[in-house]
């Protein structure tokens, strides 16, 4: 009787924590979404010969147009479909060394990171560029030099954080024109420091959230680089996504080891509370890049060559059944 006492007092001094921890089989209730698994592939719209590769990064912009960035030969780089996905226009052949990050900023600008080339660019949405930060082909750790970017994101001011990411380990700041401001970050695993900072998002308040993936956390910041708290119970994060409502986004994984060992499968979308780091809901899904849009659709760019589009709905008793409404597996 004992024995039983004493387990029974155990499992409810762990429940708790067990609260806190994540990675349960849909932490923060089932995020009731359908997929649609190859987006801008199926129908085939590009030009004859053309497919991705792997799809590091995807974004839409204010009109729903959806941007694809890409790492294969068979196709333009940057690839722009229409919210059905019906392919508009392509540019970048020969621009990129390895692309990684791509955002669209709010004046409808889109910007990229290359982690071979060491460069942010930023081109228009026809896809004229505009401005190189960096110097291509050049690491460095000075003011306006890279070393494997991997991200960036922009302030309610307008500024620009750059992810600064695989080479170096730190957050890069600048106004809206390009001027450096500040930088943080060193290698480690103390506050402020990173090892890999794969992603950065900020919110309405200038709130700045670092994906230090590595380290299987997410730092938080005040907009000039102060340390306000982490979050450990979401695991390797690949990306962060806050939408202009403040909703918070991540596609993560269980642990570093996990995304290194399955190259960015058996991963999670999660919807978290920007506030309290609470998980508010979570479906599977492989992913590098996560994006999700004002009507409610979610965007996943993923190293298999794929990008997913997710859209509310679910399978109720009994639909499943009817042939005619189900894909072909």
């Amino acid at each position: 009787m004992k024995r039983w006492l004493c387990l029974g007092l155990l499992c409810g001094l762990l429940a708790p924590l067990a609260a806190q921890q994540g990675w349960y089989p849909h932490e923060g209730g089932l995020l009731k979404y359908r997929v649609n698994i190859r987006f801008g592939e199926e129908p085939d719209t590009m030009p004859a010969g053309w497919k991705f590769g792997r799809v590091s990064a995807v974004a839409t912009d204010k009109d729903g147009f959806v941007y694809v960035f890409h790492r294969g030969g068979k196709a333009d780089p940057i690839v722009v479909f229409d919210a059905e996905g019906n392919y508009v226009r392509s540019w970048g052949r020969g621009m990129f060394g390895t692309p990684h990050g791509l955002r669209i900023d709010s004046n409808q600008q889109v910007w990229t990171t290359d982690v071979q080339h060491h460069t942010v660019m930023k081109f228009t949405r026809e896809g004229e560029w505009r401005r190189t930060i960096g110097n291509q082909g050049k690491p460095g750790l000075d003011e306006y030099s890279f070393n494997r970017p991997a991200d960036l994101a922009f302030g309610p001011d307008g500024s620009i954080y750059v992810a600064d990411g695989y080479g170096n380990s730190r957050v890069v700041k600048y106004t809206p024109e390009g001027k450096y401001i500040t930088s943080w970050g060193t290698p480690g695993t103390g506050e402020s420091q990173f090892n890999t900072v794969h992603s950065v998002a900020v919110d309405s308040e200038g709130v700045v959230y670092v994906s230090d993936r590595e380290n299987n956390r997410i730092q938080i910041f005040t907009s000039d680089g102060e340390y306000l708290r982490e979050w450990n119970h979401l695991g390797a994060t690949q990306n962060i996504f806050v939408t202009p409502e403040d909703e918070l986004w991540v596609i993560t994984h269980r642990n570093n080891i996990e995304n290194l060992t399955y190259d960015t499968l058996a991963g999670r979308i999660m919807k978290i509370d920007r506030k309290t780091g609470e998980i508010q809901g979570a479906m599977e899904s492989p992913g590098h890049w996560i994006h999700k849009t004002h009507d409610g659709l979610i965007f996943i760019g993923s190293l298999t060559g794929n990008v997913f589009r997710w859209y509310p709905g679910w399978l109720t008793e009994g639909l499943g059944a009817d042939e005619a409404l189900r894909p072909a597996n």
